[in-house]
């Protein structure tokens, strides 16, 4: 039996969560690996030592947490700010074990089970991790309610009365057959019985989102099913596995298997399926594709052909969103985003700087009400959320910067008005020495240098006019920025071959120790709304995107020079800010 080492890590909002580390029972004769376990819905870390002890991987490390609520980690039992926290929670634990432990992150395997499953999965569609591999068993893509409309009933509850708990119907014994594991799981007081809504609506949401962009994931991935489960339903399992983008991937169906996979009595079979499955990717690491072709072939490149091409003459769609059109262009135009979307694109400065501002404004009280309706719109909530982001992106490089006693010199090549840089520029203790915000459009130009003097800061900011993808003249920024930032700009253009250009620039631009802020946008719910009824700023054509993956989006960036050491997502997982160092 490994002993366990009992241990605390500060995770993104400050929280001390706990974990269990188990080094290795064997000396290790290559880098150091290790297997991070993600535990099920109400349990803990402390029901896993069998697992550890089973997977008898004697030269690697082990490490399992205590999710926030559950076992012995802080927080309401069975709750947290959000689903996304939690995933946010898992990439902090993996860059600690990192930095703490010096185990690199492609020399980790992760094994999730059931909402540890679904955590997992998330976070590698989200923040791309480049771990060796993934093992997911019993995935909870979705979870066996048995009342009929009870997601839709939760939910509407929890808009009118705000957050609650539900208890989990589900007895030990129709987890396992294992009588030790039914009884330990009834006479364990750590245990958390209770699961709160707003986690159990946000699991759904992400699983969801995650099986039907499950291409985006192209990790090795194991998948084990067990077939006699009473607790999530299959048919998720399924779809999620056929979607999978990754090269080397397994579906293994457990015959009479519960739910509790890997506490079932025949638990042996599942083990030693994902031991063999470790070993092997540890042994010999498979390549890693490229994505940097992705905009001439792939699945979002088909995405956006489809989204280019007109639907049916005869369809409901068609008809709906032509009425979409409709209506904005004649009763929307009361409200004042509407009115700017159409006249300058609603990707432009002008719109985004409305939605920042978040205030209703239009012609009479019905305007008005448009107009709120257009601002609370989901994709423009997840904008004000990667604006909060960005300027925490800012002053986490402002912090770095003074560590490392480099000035900060700031540039945004292609800033809108600039409102998110000079607010995050008035939450930080000190001026930057330098402040240069670029935009290619005259209009933007203008409300920005208006903003630099209202908020008085023409000593040591300026706003000019420049080309986002022209390399020469971004490599010859002046006063060198220690802190570049790209916003809202490479999700508009569909060409890696143009965002590598404008990333060249800036590493040429930015000297080692510096940091790069970008944004991504891997998921949107409303991408065919927006391609057939909204407009672009480049000659009001439709705004079709390329949705680029999180994975993508990396590797333009790491070919540029640049290592992403942060990320942040909303709760929708729509817009990504990363932070990234000048290696």
């Amino acid at each position: 039996m490994r002993v366990a080492q009992e241990k605390h890590f500060i995770t993104h909002d400050g929280s001390t969560l706990f974990y269990r580390y188990w080094p290795p029972a064997a000396s290790q004769t290559t880098e150091p690996r290790a297997v991070v376990l993600l535990h099920r819905g109400h349990e803990h870390s402390g029901r896993l030592q069998h697992v550890v002890d089973e997977l008898a991987l004697a030269e690697v490390a082990m490490f399992a947490w205590d999710a926030r609520g559950h076992g012995r980690s802080p927080g309401p039992r069975g709750d947290s700010p959000s689903f996304a926290a939690l995933v946010r929670d898992v990439d902090c634990f993996v860059r600690h074990i990192g930095n703490t432990h010096g185990i690199a992150v492609t020399n980790l395997a992760i094994i999730g089970q059931s909402v540890g499953a679904v955590l997992a999965a998330t976070w590698v569609h989200d923040f791309a991790p480049r771990i060796r591999c993934l093992v997911l068993t019993a995935p909870a893509f979705k979870v066996k309610l048995y009342v009929p409309l009870a997601r839709p009933g939760l939910a509407l509850i929890r808009r009118l009365f705000g957050n609650f708990f539900i208890t989990s119907y589900v007895k030990a014994k129709f987890l396992t057959h294992d009588p030790e594991r039914v009884r330990s799981y009834d006479e364990d007081p750590l245990v958390t019985r209770s699961i709160s809504a707003r986690v159990l609506l946000g699991l759904y949401d992400a699983a969801d989102r995650v099986v039907a962009d499950a291409q985006a994931i192209r990790l090795p991935l194991q998948l084990l099913i067990s077939e006699k489960d009473w607790v999530v339903q299959r048919k998720p399992q399924d779809d999620f596995f056929e979607r999978l983008g990754s090269p080397i991937k397994e579906r293994h169906v457990l015959p009479g298997f519960l739910h509790d996979t890997l506490g079932e009595r025949d638990r042996k079979l599942a083990i030693d399926t994902i031991r063999g499955f470790i070993e092997r990717m540890f042994r010999a690491p498979p390549p890693r594709e490229s994505l940097l072709q992705a905009h001439r072939s792939g699945y979002t490149r088909d995405e956006e052909v489809r989204l280019r091409e007109p639907l049916p003459t005869v369809s409901l769609r068609r008809v709906n969103f032509a009425l979409t059109r409709l209506s904005m262009r004649t009763l929307g135009r009361l409200s004042e985003g509407i009115r700017t979307g159409l006249a300058t694109g609603f990707d432009s400065g002008s719109s985004l700087d409305h939605v920042y501002r978040n205030e209703a404004r239009g012609a009479f009280l019905i305007g008005k009400l448009i107009d709120r309706g257009y601002l609370d719109a989901i994709g423009w909530r997840g904008i004000r959320v990667r604006r909060l982001h960005l300027m925490q992106a800012i002053v986490r490089a402002a912090k770095e910067l003074r560590t490392t006693g480099l000035a900060l010199c700031v540039a945004d090549i292609a800033a809108g008005y600039g409102r998110y840089v000079l607010d995050a520029v008035d939450q930080l203790p000190e001026r930057p020495t330098s402040i240069v915000l670029r935009d290619y459009s005259e209009l933007n130009v203008a409300h920005g240098r208006a903003l630099i003097a209202e908020r008085q800061l023409g000593d040591v900011a300026r706003f000019e006019t420049g080309d986002a993808f022209d390399e020469e003249a971004l490599a010859a920024l002046t006063p060198k920025p220690t802190l570049a930032i790209v916003s809202g700009l490479y999700e508009l253009f569909s060409d890696n071959e143009l965002v590598a250009r404008s990333l060249r620039g800036l590493a040429r631009a930015v000297d080692t120790g510096g940091y790069l802020i970008y944004t991504g946008q891997p998921w949107h719910p409303q991408i065919e709304m927006i391609a057939r009824t909204l407009t672009s700023h480049r000659q009001q054509q439709a705004w079709v995107m390329r949705r680029r993956t999180q994975a993508e989006l990396d590797e333009l960036v790491g070919v540029a020079g640049f290592v992403k050491i942060d990320e942040w997502i909303d709760d929708w997982g729509m817009f990504t800010v990363s932070l990234a160092h000048r290696a």
